[in-house]
């Protein structure tokens, strides 16, 4: 047996990632991936990025700390590689390259900037298989703090992805205009007409902690009156209720309702009855083609 340990780094709009994998190898046996670490930091890029233009130096200086810590963590875990990836926010701050090549220089970690396709292309990579049948086909939404990656699988294989400037920082900052929305709409259900037995598979933050707050078994699927009601019921609540009630962090109080809000609006325009939460997102897949390149 031989056991490796490779690491992503995920810097999103909303919060920054390590997910570390024990990659497992047997002769004769299909490689296994097992969780080791995840550290979650909520340094909300999106907002300097998509309100300002620019990521402030109070944040820049968090990210530099950040990744820092990710150095030396990765150090003394052991990891053997690493692949880092940075999404919207940092690829629209007009700072943004900068601060990777700052980055670089202080803490040697070198971070790759991804477009939406290439966003949607490595979550697609991430281990769907066990969860989906030939039969059937599944609309697969990725819910960020800038964007929102979807892809459409029938028959076991990708038909079509693609990614819309539609995330949780962005419309809690009003940076969403309704034509935004309206080309979203459209191809959901253009991509989607004359397609039977869809489900949606969701991935991120939000919908993980949705289906924690469901009280659900794992690997039980969400239902879109469930969907629905929760949506009603989070809208009605106040933001402080939302952490000292239903026990969200701070940084997650807010962004869930916009994210369920993109969850229910697929669900309509698909006519997906059912949300399976594979608690799967980009990390995941930055280790799997991190393993395989």
């Amino acid at each position: 047996m031989n056991i490796r340990k490779l690491a992503a780094i995920d810097i999103g709009s909303n919060a920054i990632r390590l997910l570390v994998h024990n990659v497992i190898e047997e002769r004769g046996k299909e490689t296994r991936f097992r969780k080791n670490v995840l550290i979650r930091v909520p340094v909300r890029l999106g907002e300097d990025a998509f309100t300002k233009g620019a990521i402030s130096e109070y944040n820049t200086n968090r990210i530099l700390k950040t990744m820092k810590s990710f150095s030396l963590l990765m150090e003394v875990i052991g990891v053997e590689k690493y692949k880092a990836c940075a999404t919207s926010a940092m690829r629209e701050a007009r700072n943004g390259k900068k601060i990777i090549a700052r980055i670089l220089e202080e803490t040697g970690i070198s971070i790759k900037l991804i477009n939406g396709k290439e966003e949607a292309s490595i979550i697609a990579s991430t281990d769907l298989k066990k969860l989906i049948q030939n039969d059937q086909s599944y609309l697969y939404i990725d819910v960020g703090g800038g964007s929102t990656e979807f892809t459409l699988f029938t028959d076991g294989k990708i038909k079509i992805s693609r990614s819309f400037k539609i995330g949780t920082v962005r419309l809690l900052n009003n940076m969403v205009n309704d034509e935004v929305w309206t080309d979203m709409e459209k191809w959901i259900k253009k991509c989607t007409k004359g397609v039977s037995e869809i489900s949606i598979i969701g991935s991120g933050g939000n919908i993980n902690e949705l289906h924690k707050l469901s009280g659900r078994r794992e690997g039980e699927p969400l239902s879109d009156i469930w969907l629905n009601a929760q949506y009603k019921f989070l809208n009605g609540t106040s933001y402080e209720e939302r952490i000292s009630e239903l026990g969200l962090n701070p940084d997650r109080a807010d962004v869930i309702i916009p994210a369920t809000r993109i969850f229910l609006s697929s669900a309509k325009w698909s006519g997906a009855r059912k949300i399976h939460v594979p608690k799967i997102g980009l990390s995941d897949g930055i280790i799997k083609t991190l393993y395989y390149e």
